[in-house]
């Protein structure tokens, strides 16, 4: 099997960040995608190859893998299990004149080790499948409630529960659901990575939910009775006379859902923050003149 430089498809250096790794494939991904090119061959072949590349580079210990074996990256567990045994029993085999590996030394490492010889016995060796990254972008609106979706990942459809409370960058696997194994092995992996955007008024942290209400100066010196609104809807607030600005009230309870909870919420922290009247008339500036003196 040729190699395949991951880093060339995506037009990128060895030592790029995993952040340039996602730009680049997003960047690459609408450019090739089959929407934006019908009925075109190699802009299909092409995307194929970004997706691929992104699945294995994305993947920090798959990464590390290809970074070390190249092409046989797939089995370098294998390899290195098979170095482990040849330590114990004393070997002294050595496969590069240096101490080091290069790529034509594990492919004929690999044929040697899985093959005893031939190739047969290479071809009835285990593997698992490789595993698949992709990422789902959702609101916060969307998060705070438990969501069935309908996943399209190689052609075949995958049914997935998202729990009311995932966070922001979160990664869930989908065991099973990656790759098709290598000669009856196990397939590969699904992982997920969550995008949360958050579309509302609120603030969250965890399981916490902050928020900022105005409030007037004359109930907040006063006091008195306001409506705020919280993520699933309103309730009412005493004001205790003399509130001061910054002043904060927690709201046990009406924060975010606890993942994995059910019937858990974090609370909803609120800041009052005072405002002052303008474009006064005379009779208003002529009172507060008068409550001056007084104070």
């Amino acid at each position: 099997m040729a190699f395949v430089d991951y880093y060339k498809i995506l037009e990128l250096d060895k030592t790029a960040t995993p952040d340039q790794i996602k730009k680049a494939y997003r960047k690459l991904a609408r450019k090739f995608h089959p929407d934006v090119n019908p009925n075109n061959k190699a802009a299909e072949d092409k995307f194929k190859q970004i997706n691929e590349a992104n699945e294995v580079l994305s993947n920090p210990e798959n990464r590390k893998k290809y970074d070390k074996y190249g092409k046989d990256w797939k089995h370098g567990e294998e390899f290195e299990k098979a170095q482990q045994q040849n330590r114990s029993r004393g070997s002294q085999q050595s496969y590069s004149g240096q101490g080091g590996f290069g790529q034509d030394d594990f492919s004929d490492y690999f044929e040697s080790m899985f093959g005893g010889g031939g190739r047969s016995s290479r071809q009835s060796a285990k593997f698992k499948g490789q595993d698949f990254n992709a990422e789902l972008k959702m609101s916060l609106r969307d998060a705070f409630t438990t969501q069935k979706q309908v996943l399209t990942v190689n052609n075949s459809k995958i049914r997935i529960t998202i729990p009311a409370g995932i966070e922001n960058g979160q990664v869930i696997k989908i065991a099973g659901k990656g790759g098709p194994g290598v000669n009856g092995g196990p397939n590969g992996d699904l992982y997920i990575q969550f995008s949360i955007e958050n579309d509302t008024a609120f603030k969250r942290d965890g399981d916490n939910l902050y928020a900022t209400v105005d409030l007037d100066l004359y109930t907040a010196i006063l006091g008195g009775n306001i409506t705020v609104d919280t993520f699933d809807g309103k309730v009412k607030l005493t004001i205790t006379p003399e509130t001061q600005n910054e002043t904060k009230v927690k709201l046990k309870g009406k924060g975010f859902p606890v993942y994995k909870k059910e019937g858990q919420f974090g609370d909803l922290i609120i800041t009052y923050k005072i405002k002052n009247p303008s474009q006064l008339t005379e009779k208003e500036k002529a009172l507060f003149e008068e409550l001056k003196k007084l104070r």
